[in-house]
């Protein structure tokens, strides 16, 4: 399947299959011209690849676990990093929620400014 089909029938742009072989994520042939040809498993893959970024993965990490996704083992150590992104993820939800408290108090001293804030007009 040639790349344009591919991204046709996955839903994506032809950058990001060019993105995916970049990475190492989405294999590919190529033909006596240099044109990309793909497997018919490639939309499917490319279904799980953005599966695991919308999961928070970074392409490293989605590199580790497509190996054990194909061959239905989990590789050592494979459990342990997926841990440590959730924690990574959980670390960033929790710096979010911060800046959303400082940013509503933000919000509400704008709306009715405590005294302290009032500058008289000129």
């Amino acid at each position: 399947m040639r790349i344009g089909e591919v991204a046709r029938r996955a839903g994506v742009s032809v950058r990001a299959l060019r993105y995916y072989e970049e990475q190492g994520l989405l294999p590919a042939e190529r033909g006596p011209g240099g044109q990309r040809h793909y497997p018919g498993s490639a939309v499917d893959r490319v279904g799980l690849i953005r599966q695991l970024f919308a999961a928070g993965l970074a392409s490293r990490s989605v590199r580790k676990v497509l190996p054990s996704v194909y061959s239905g083992t989990v590789a050592p150590g494979l459990v342990e990093h997926l841990e440590s992104e959730r924690a990574r993820i959980d670390e960033r939800i929790a710096e979010l929620s911060a800046a959303r408290e400082r940013l509503d108090a933000v919000i509400a001293n704008t709306r009715n400014p405590p005294p302290e804030c009032r500058h008289p007009r000129e």
